[in-house]
């Protein structure tokens, strides 16, 4: 395998120290990795995010490949994804053509309420016609499948499911010190510590978390809501947490220690902004359940994320929005050891049966090595 990719700058929008050559090239656990310069914005909005993407497909577009037997794109970047498609048809390259969807970007832009008119429509009919011309569209979820072979018309034969996995491995959160970790982090042993891990941007809607984040500086000042990461609303959110001693920010934390402030939680947080329901599957879900401990999820009860909960009967599902449901929902998990431990558990055993590593990449294997016979 050999990767054509960005250098690292997500979600913080700024390219890594080290990072930024017009070209590097890595060798990855014996992956040939090459990274390309493009247009990376301050601040992503969908022209400035729609223009990234695009440079890099030009990039990527107008270099050499190397000899292969499938061209295989992620979404995000669609754009990307689409430009490289539009280089395997004009070169009459009958290659296998495979597509990994992790969001829909059509609804994405509907349900943030950030794209409309000419420009939604304009992406729709990008992403129709890109998914309708690949020849395997891998998706991370049922619902995915639904939505593409019902609403897009893509045909249902070509389409597979690989669920997503955790990056935490088995063996890594065995020894966590809770006590030790939570001192640390400078969490007192007798809050109530909700986390939310990941990014922090608009489709989060995490200035909604504040709101229960104010009430429990008056109703339950036990509790502390901890944001974990990067992202386009960071700094947004933390002006607007002025202030409030409910409320702080970890930056990114290395792999090791990101599982130990999982474990060490009480309550781990998934946030979506009003109307998120179908674009994606958080994929800290995956990470969630690996650590054991309760989920509170602020979401569409009829949405994706809460399908998920549900099957994986992790946590407890709130209307997004509702600050006062979110804030008891969190008191009574957080609080409620013996219950709390139950939920936590019951999403372990769930990552373990359905988002297992193993069994996602043997099944992906099976799909590319299909794809490459021509079935």
């Amino acid at each position: 395998m050999e990767v054509l990719t960005t250098h690292p700058h997500y979600p913080a929008w700024r390219v890594q120290p080290g990072y930024g050559q017009w070209t590097r090239r890595e060798l990855i656990t014996g992956v040939r990795v090459t990274r390309q310069r493009h247009y990376v914005p301050r601040d992503p909005s969908h022209v400035r995010r729609a223009i990234s993407e695009i440079s890099l497909g030009l990039r990527q577009n107008f270099g050499a490949w190397r000899a292969h037997d499938i061209t295989l794109t992620v979404s995000p970047a669609l754009l990307t994804s689409a430009l490289a498609r539009l280089r395997t048809l004009l070169m009459r390259d009958q290659r296998p053509f495979v597509i990994w969807v992790q969001d829909l970007y059509s609804a994405g832009m509907a349900e943030t309420g950030r794209g409309s008119g000419a420009g939604a429509r304009l992406v729709g009919s990008v992403e129709r016609w890109v998914l309708r011309r690949s020849d395997v569209v891998v998706v991370i979820h049922d619902r995915f499948a639904r939505r593409i072979i019902e609403n897009m018309g893509v045909d249902a034969e070509r389409v597979r499911v690989v669920r997503n996995w955790s990056h935490i491995q088995d063996d890594e959160d065995e020894t966590v010190d809770v006590l030790h970790t939570r001192a640390r982090l400078g969490w007192s042993p007798d809050e109530t510590i909700v986390l939310h891990a990941g990014n922090m941007g608009v489709k989060q809607g995490l200035h909604l978390a504040l709101d229960a984040a104010r009430l429990a500086e008056a109703q339950s000042p036990e509790v502390r809501f901890v944001f974990l990461g990067n992202g386009s609303q960071r700094r947004a959110l933390m002006e607007q947490s002025s202030g409030l001693t409910s409320v702080s920010f970890l930056e990114t934390l290395p792999e090791a220690e990101f599982t130990a402030a999982l474990r060490a939680a009480d309550v781990l947080l998934v946030h979506e902004l009003p109307g998120v329901s179908e674009m994606s599957v958080p994929s800290k879900l995956t990470s969630y359940f690996h650590a054991g401990r309760p989920v509170v999820a602020a979401t569409d009860p009829d949405g994706i994320t809460a399908d998920e909960i549900r099957a994986a009967e992790g946590g407890e599902i709130v209307e997004s929005g509702d600050a006062q449901g979110l804030l008891r929902a969190i008191v009574r998990v957080g609080t409620d050891k013996r219950y709390g431990d139950a939920l936590g558990e019951r999403g372990q055993s769930f990552r373990r049966k359905v988002l297992g590593e193993a069994n996602a990449i043997d099944t992906f294997e099976k799909i590319l090595d299909s794809a490459k016979r021509g079935r």
